[in-house]
């Protein structure tokens, strides 16, 4: 049984899992506008992941008999200065994330819920990897800001479909 107030900040994080899917489509979005398709595939790939989180988080409140709410998001920022004001939003994103993440970890270890504090071991991991896609590609776009073509190449370089991961959590409706 999921402790009620892990299960009440999971469907919080839910909503913000969902936020983050849509920011990142803002993202992909404004880089399909200005005709950089790898910076736009990236994007959109990134929004998916954000919504697979949300899908996770579903699934398991699922599993454990929770209630399932799904809360609204507010509107992304879509309009962005340049080609590294996106990446720079998505850093801070991350890094927010991050914090949300730690802090769910926190409340399942207060209510003493082991099988939700297992649960959040994966986000935990992920996080870190997220953080340093986003800080790397912050640098790569900074120093490029006025070549698109060589962050385009890093991107296709770097950046390419990763394997499946065995240990993530189940999606819901996948």
């Amino acid at each position: 049984m999921v402790a009620p107030r892990f299960a009440e900040q999971l469907n919080i994080q839910i909503g913000n899992e969902f936020a983050a899917h849509n920011q990142y489509l803002a993202c992909a979005v404004h880089y399909d506008a200005l005709t950089m398709p790898r910076m736009a595939a990236f994007f959109y790939g990134q929004a998916l992941e954000e919504r697979d989180h949300a899908m996770m988080m579903v699934q398991y409140l699922l599993d454990t008999d929770a209630d399932v709410v799904i809360p609204g998001a507010e509107a992304p920022v879509a309009h962005f200065e340049d080609v590294v004001a996106p990446i720079r939003l998505a850093l801070e994103q991350e890094k927010r994330v991050t914090e949300q993440i730690n802090d769910l970890l926190r409340v399942a270890r207060e209510e003493h819920d082991f099988a939700s504090e297992q649960f959040m071991q994966w986000f935990i991991k992920e996080q870190v990897e997220e953080v340093a896609t986003m800080s790397d590609l912050l640098a790569v776009a900074i120093r490029n800001r006025d070549d698109v073509e060589d962050l385009e190449d890093y991107v296709a370089r770097e950046q390419g479909g990763g394997d499946t991961d065995p240990t993530a959590p189940r999606i819901a409706g996948a």
